[in-house]
């Protein structure tokens, strides 16, 4: 495969990787916070209004597996040590760019990962032992 090749593969996956992340913020960690906010209004005029959110949030499971899967591939594809570059010196700047942005975007996914994680599964079990109801 030659280096162009493999750089669209993982600019594509890097993409699509925060696409899915952005999806586990819209369905569980949004809806949350505006609760948290005494917004809880404005999430049931959302649910109304875009119904698939429903859907997502019924399956959060799987949106958060798919999310994550696509997530470690994406890592592996960003960080694995067989990474090489061109040889010719305007090539090799332009893929070091790339490569640049493509870590940046990785790690805002993961962290939109990490709240949509944190907001689904972990915010009211820690608030019901924090308050000890």
């Amino acid at each position: 495969m030659t280096p162009m090749t493999m750089e669209t593969r993982e600019k594509s996956l890097t993409w699509l990787a925060l696409f899915a992340s952005t999806g586990t913020l819209i369905c569980c960690a949004l809806p949350i916070a505006f609760v948290m906010l005494g917004l809880g209004a404005t999430v049931a005029a959302i649910s109304s209004s875009v119904p698939f959110l429903v859907t997502l949030s019924l399956h959060k499971g799987w949106v958060f597996a798919a999310s994550a899967v696509l997530l470690a591939s994406s890592g592996w594809l960003l960080f694995r040590s067989a990474r090489e570059c061109p040889a010719d010196p305007q090539l090799a700047a332009l893929c070091d760019r790339t490569l640049l942005w493509n870590r940046r975007i990785f790690w805002i996914s993961v962290t939109i990962w990490g709240i949509g994680f944190f907001a689904a599964y972990l915010a009211l079990p820690l608030r019901i032992w924090l308050t000890g109801a």
